[in-house]
């Protein structure tokens, strides 16, 4: 009977320490909420009734009275097409933040508050890089909310959102932050924001909402979801606060948005890649490739430099690198340390400026002249190689054949590559690889630089121990 007894009370207890461990939301909800808005965007669509789908004169003339009239006199308004979003407004003179995406293309924007009022919304900036976009309406005392710390945030943090999912006014929704620092490229492949991860339910019509810790500050913008069915299976995604703050600034100030810029092409570390560059573990951004006159060539940057450090942040894979860089301040003048030749190097770098419309990319060419055969890939000089790809290449040796299996074939080589450096050997022609071949021995991983239909990449390839 004491035992029972006993061990009631300790499920009572641990029941009590459960629930007053679990948090409340709803004096957040009820103190945030008012300065959450809806967004409500209409663009004016096509009409289809131009000249050249109405009947011609002679047509009219044989349609009976009525049907006659109907196409003279008929001049329908034109349909509106949109859609809606969330928002939430940032100061009591009426700046609002939302999704790019919720009022791109948009004629006429309208914000609707908890309390039923509307207002008209004129677009101050957009950025689409970001997926950010600031608003402003005609009115003063408004309700508002700050903007948190989201380097603060830790994974595993309770979190919750407010906004109109699938037009449901002010839906509430919890959870916690999954991961940070994701990386989604856009469309053009570029990679500015580091996402907030978090199994919140967000939904279509949450887009532009605020993401809030517990202190009742905003710590992200609500942007996408990963869904097979349209909904919410827990995936969304936040563009931090820090980003948000940087974004909105500039917006505020100028309408748009200017970006640091270093000029390099990078790519990930493996752990080939690694044990090639004598790297205690794969970490870092491996540059491919320095873009001519830009900033980081003038500072001394090399390809085949992995850039550890920048401005006092880790990089610990390449995707960190444009999230610390293009936060940075055109002008800026920043410490960076590199990885070169397995000796850690420092150098000081003044930042660029990446415009608003400009593309982050770095053309790439090369071209040249024989055969080679060497860890199961046949090599040709550039000039002489008969695939297209070459003629756009300045120097190298152009890979024409990759046997299966082989070590190449292991490492990712694939015909039609141009290798234009081995180990530490750059590489113009056939003799130089040749060269760069005769000082590797058995059983070293050794980085190899190739230009693969335009683009730059490393690749590490493993030399086979003698048998």
């Amino acid at each position: 009977m004491l035992l029972r007894f006993s061990f009631g009370l300790l499920l009572l207890c641990s029941s009590h320490v459960l629930h007053a461990a679990l948090p409340d939301f709803a004096q957040i909800v009820e103190e945030r909420s008012p300065a959450v808005v809806k967004i409500i965007a209409e663009a004016t669509a096509p009409v289809a009734t131009s000249r050249d789908q109405m009947p011609e004169l002679e047509e009219l003339e044989q349609l009976p009275e009525a049907l006659r009239r109907f196409f003279q006199y008929r001049n329908p308004p034109a349909p509106r097409a949109g859609g809606t979003g969330s928002g939430f407004i940032i100061s009591d003179d009426g700046y609002i933040v939302t999704n790019h995406h919720v009022v791109d293309g948009a004629d006429t924007v309208i914000v609707r508050m908890s309390d039923r009022r509307e207002f008209d919304a004129e677009v101050v900036g957009t950025d689409q890089r970001s997926d950010l976009a600031l608003l402003r309406v005609s009115a003063t005392n408004l309700p508002f909310v700050s903007l948190g710390s989201s380097s603060d945030l830790r994974v595993g943090q309770w979190v919750l959102a407010i906004g109109s999912p699938f037009g449901l006014d002010y839906s509430v929704t919890a959870g916690i932050v999954s991961a940070k620092g994701r990386s989604l490229p856009t469309e053009r492949g570029e990679n500015y924001v580091p996402f907030i991860q978090t199994d919140v339910a967000i939904n279509p019509g949450n887009s532009g909402g605020p993401l809030f810790d517990l202190s009742g500050d905003v710590v992200g913008v609500n942007s996408q979801i990963f869904t097979r069915s349209g909904g919410s299976i827990g995936l969304s995604f936040a563009i931090p606060a820090k980003v948000v703050a940087n974004i909105i600034d500039q917006l505020k100030a100028r309408g748009e948005v200017v970006r640091g810029w270093l000029g390099v092409s990078i790519q990930d570390v493996n752990k080939t890649l690694a044990d090639s560059f004598d790297l205690d573990r794969p970490r870092g951004a491996l540059i491919a490739q320095v873009g001519g006159g830009s900033p980081a060539e003038r500072a001394g940057l090399e390809s085949g430099d992995i850039i550890v450090e920048v401005d006092g942040e880790s990089i610990e894979v390449s995707a960190d690198l444009p999230h610390v860089v293009g936060l940075l301040a055109p002008g800026t003048i920043v410490d960076v340390t590199v990885i070169r030749e397995g000796e850690s190097k420092g150098l000081r770098v003044e930042i660029g400026a990446l415009e608003a419309d400009e593309v982050a990319r770095i053309e790439t060419s090369t071209n040249e002249p024989g055969v080679l055969r060497v860890l199961g890939m046949t090599l040709r000089d550039a000039e002489e190689a008969d695939d297209e790809t070459a003629a756009d290449v300045r120097g190298g040796a152009v890979v024409v054949d990759v046997e299966m299996a082989s070590p190449a074939f292991e490492a990712g080589i694939r015909p039609n590559d141009i290798v234009t450096r081995f180990g530490r050997t750059a590489i113009s022609r056939l003799d130089d690889m040749q060269q760069a071949v005769d000082k590797i021995d058995a059983g070293d991983s050794v980085p190899m630089r190739l230009t693969r239909q335009g683009t730059p990449l490393f690749i590490g390839i493993k030399v086979p121990e003698n048998d």
